[in-house]
């Protein structure tokens, strides 16, 4: 079978049901496992893919997703071009496990994509920290600072760790929050993981330095701590291990 996966998740997926070797491009984003993205042929970024590269590598199905605004655009490409799709839109992690198993099917993987799967669904089960919730700003991006909103997988993920996002009521994926909005939450850490950039290179300074953020409580407290979006923002099996890294680190303060 020739697959070519659109967005680090799903290749990470693919990847994780033993049929990496299907794989026939990737997007110019996905970089894990970093010993078979390597050599693979390249489709574009994630939200401006090549569609003609696409179709010269003759695949027998495309893997593509709509978790980031924008992707819908390519999504349209390749409906237009009559390309073979699986599309994903997890909000939640039973959301990511489903996927898994989609996807495992359409790749004849399902018993792997059932024990991947049965994973997330033990994780979920797993009792929450009794200690008193701890408010957890975790931002996307920092100019304008995007964070999730109730329609995310990291809400989940922030209980199973012992905190709550203050904007998990907020009807949709990701908002934008003003300086008196964090003023408000009072979110007592701030997690950066922006999308899109190695966390060698994000700068608790930035955070620091914002105007109107003075009183935020993990500012003051100088509570910024960096988890790469590689393990909070793909919805994929790297989830897992995001949450005990939220785990660990909620825990230092409680």
């Amino acid at each position: 079978m020739r697959i070519v996966s659109h967005t680090c998740s799903n290749t990470e997926i693919i990847c994780a049901l033993g049929r990496a070797d299907d794989l026939v491009g990737v997007d110019d984003h996905s970089d894990h496992p970093p010993e078979v993205v390597h050599e693979l042929p390249r489709i574009g970024p994630d939200l401006d893919v090549d569609m003609e590269r696409i179709k010269t590598l003759e695949p027998d199905l495309v893997i593509t997703s709509l978790t980031v605004p924008g992707h819908e655009r390519c999504l349209e490409k390749m409906r237009a071009a009559g390309l073979p799709l699986l599309v994903t839109q997890p909000h939640c992690l039973a959301d990511v496990a489903g996927d898994i198993v989609r996807i495992g099917e359409a790749i004849d993987a399902t018993a792997e994509a059932h024990q991947l799967a049965s994973h997330f669904h033990e994780t979920l089960k797993r009792p929450k920290p009794t200690n008193r919730p701890l408010p957890v700003l975790v931002e996307w991006w920092p100019k304008p600072v995007i964070v999730p909103g109730r329609r995310s997988w990291v809400n989940e993920m922030l209980e199973l760790a012992g905190a709550y996002n203050p904007w998990a009521g907020e009807d949709a994926e990701s908002l934008q929050v003003s300086p008196q909005q964090a003023r408000d939450a009072a979110p007592e850490i701030i997690v950066m993981s922006w999308c899109g950039v190695d966390e060698s290179k994000y700068r608790p300074h930035v955070v620091r330095r914002r105007e109107g953020w003075e009183a935020v409580p993990a500012v003051t407290g100088n509570r910024i701590h960096a988890i790469s979006e590689a393990w909070l923002g793909r919805p994929g099996p790297r989830l897992l291990e995001g949450i005990e890294r939220l785990r660990a680190l909620v825990s230092s303060y409680q």
